[in-house]
């Protein structure tokens, strides 16, 4: 990749001109260490009511699909056994999906923390020019395999490649192909409430500077039955270990005191109490009449967050609630048992349980998992859930990419690889027919990314492309000139000096509708990060930071890579009249390649904040 090209040869130059690179912490491994350093990191976003916008207040919609594999024994996304990993992301890409949710196991990202990844198995990595298959997955002999991490930072810079952004979720405390049967965030494999915690830190700090990995969904499918007293998640107002709420908010608390700029997301539960009688509480026995507890699919109740709603104390602006919803293919729910419609679904279930939170504006939503069988009223319901996410702004990632999803199947139906002609994949026409109308896309069919600079696969273009493209998008109804919403940002986002910176199985437990959205502007005095442009005033104001060519109040490698890139005479380096002056560290007639040696120096401690001064 030409980033991590340009990134390794400045690092190349820095040891040639001092033998070492030293930072803060120990010694810095080139390049693996760095395969996180980002070029621009100006694609993180923000919620405003039950929308979520980009740095400029333009409205996003993030439509995605599930690629499991690192929460499973193999610690690595399936199928790499019989795929090339860049063949397998350029085809999600040209399908149009712009995000992926990454499953993964707090066990595995204990042993990342710690300094010692766990293997990875069932991976397929060959240097050799008689057959190559994911070659970057390969140590300097070409054949043995790196580490899960490392493995994991490649594919987040291929994501970054294609166009594609990611979030992970915390699928099970332990590594386990069928961990998502397991109830809660703690209580396996050593992983307690504070290791779940301090290992979503370590990976938001990691990814601080990099907007390819743009959230973390704390855990899936918090789940229990009330009766299970303290071993189901319950939402309420208590600080015990299994109150899925208080345990949330402080989770979201610590990631945004290292990332203020991440989405935070939030699964529901099982079960809430019912409040049918006075006197129910949570763990009390079901009653065969009147139960104490009302039911929904693990990780579908919201209910509790009408009274005890996620409010962390860096404030709501990157909170997102994430449901999940199924299907009858995969559980015969009670919602079902009628000729059932939109709105019968909204009156019987999805309403009350989630659906409340978009229509009162509370916040954003994310499907975070639906899809199954096409097949009899499953086919129905997928296509009422995906009509009502499209016309109400959902946001939304399948289940799933991979094949082997045993209840539900996947957008897959094989993939193979053959030396020469590379990956073969097979799409399921149908189902990715279905899936592919909730795909963000402009009126006349370009998939729309979340990557300001970088278009999305062969058949999308980047975010700053389609908003200065004046195009519509199903977003909006395809309504011409009408492309989504914008408003001024709002939120007091945080302004210290950091970057805005196998087979599972699934377990159990049309009335067309006209929607009006409403979006309040509001003006602010707050004080948001430049954008870079290629054009340069005549009269720039001057605000000194000596090495800060991005002009986001930090010095980091990030800037470093800038100033490279610009040199290479990369076209997609834009830096500002201002952010050239804070580049030319080295005082000459413009920037060259002794700014990014010395920037390179400062960054690694070699030189003074006054000695980086031209």
């Amino acid at each position: 990749m030409k980033n991590k090209h340009l990134l390794s040869i400045c690092l190349a130059a820095l040891v040639a001109a001092t033998g070492t690179i030293g930072l803060a912490g120990g010694s810095l491994k080139a390049p693996a260490a760095v395969y996180a350093a980002d070029d621009t990191n100006d694609d993180w976003l923000h919620c405003e009511g039950s929308r979520i916008y980009d740095k400029d207040g333009n409205e996003v919609w993030l439509t995605g699909a599930n690629w499991f594999g690192f929460n499973c024994s193999e610690n690595c996304v399936h199928y790499l056994w019989s795929a090339d990993v860049d063949d397998v992301l350029k085809s999600v890409a040209d399908h149009g999906i712009n995000i992926i949710r990454f499953p993964i196991a707090t066990e595995l990202l204990v042993s990342w923390k710690a300094g010692k990844p766990n293997p990875v198995n069932s991976v397929s990595a060959n240097a050799d020019p008689a057959f190559t298959i994911n070659p970057d997955f390969c140590e300097s002999d070409g054949k043995t395999l790196k580490n899960s991490m490392e493995i994991f930072d490649i594919i987040m810079q291929k994501c970054k490649k294609y166009g594609i952004k990611a979030f992970i979720d915390i699928h099970s405390p332990h590594t386990d192909n069928s961990g998502h049967n397991y109830n809660l965030w703690y209580g396996k494999a050593g992983v307690t409430t504070d290791v779940w915690i301090d290992t979503l830190v370590w990976l938001a700090d990691k990814y601080k500077n990099d907007d390819t990995l743009l959230a973390f969904d704390l855990k899936n499918e918090p789940h229990g039955k009330g009766q299970e007293g303290k071993d189901a998640a319950k939402w309420d107002g208590s600080t015990d270990e299994n109150n899925w709420a208080y345990a949330a908010t402080k989770c979201a608390d610590a990631i945004l005191d290292v990332n203020p700029n991440a989405l935070i997301l939030i699964e529901g539960v099982e079960q809430s109490l019912s409040g049918a009688m006075e006197g129910d509480y949570w763990g009390m026995p079901d009653r065969r009449d009147n139960s104490p507890y009302i039911g929904a699919w693990w990780g579908g109740n919201f209910r509790g967050a009408r009274e005890y709603p996620i409010k962390p104390k860096h404030g709501t602006s990157q909170i997102v609630y994430s449901p999940h919803d199924y299907g009858p293919s995969v559980y015969a729910q009670t919602w079902f048992d009628k000729n059932f419609t939109e709105e019968t679904l909204l009156d019987d279930y999805w309403r009350d349980t989630w659906a409340f939170i978009n229509e009162e504006n509370i916040a954003p939503l994310l499907i975070g998992e639906w899809g199954g069988h096409m097949e009899g009223d499953n086919l129905k319901w997928m296509t009422l859930l995906r009509d009502y996410m499209i016309k109400n702004h959902i946001n939304h990632t399948f289940w799933c990419l991979n094949t082997n999803s045993g209840d539900t199947g996947g957008l897959w139906k094989g993939l193979g690889f053959q030396q020469g002609s590379g990956t073969t994949i097979t799409w399921d026409d149908d189902k990715y027919g279905l899936f592919e109308k909730a795909l963000w896309q402009t009126a006349s069919g370009k998939y729309i990314g979340l990557d300001h600079q970088v278009a999305l696969g062969k058949n999308g273009i980047s975010l700053s492309e389609y908003y200065a493209s004046g195009e519509s998008s199903n977003l909006d109804g395809g309504s011409k000139g009408n492309k989504g919403n914008k408003v001024d940002i709002t939120v007091p986002r945080n302004t210290e000096t950091t970057k805005p910176s196998s087979e599972t199985t699934k377990p159990t437990s049309e009335t067309t509708t006209t929607t009006t959205t409403t979006v309040t502007t509001v003006t602010t005095s707050e004080t948001t990060k430049p954008t870079t442009t290629s054009s340069e005033s005549t009269t720039p104001a001057r605000q000194i930071k000596w090495g800060d060519a991005n002009e986001d109040g930090v010095v980091d490698v990030s800037d470093a890579v800038l100033v490279s890139r610009f040199v290479a005479e990369d076209s997609e380096a834009n830096i500002t009249a201002n952010g050239k002056l804070n580049a030319n560290v080295a005082g000459g007639a413009s920037i060259n390649s002794d700014c990014t040696l010395k920037i390179l120096k400062y960054i690694a401690k070699l030189i003074t904040e006054e000695e980086l001064k031209p």
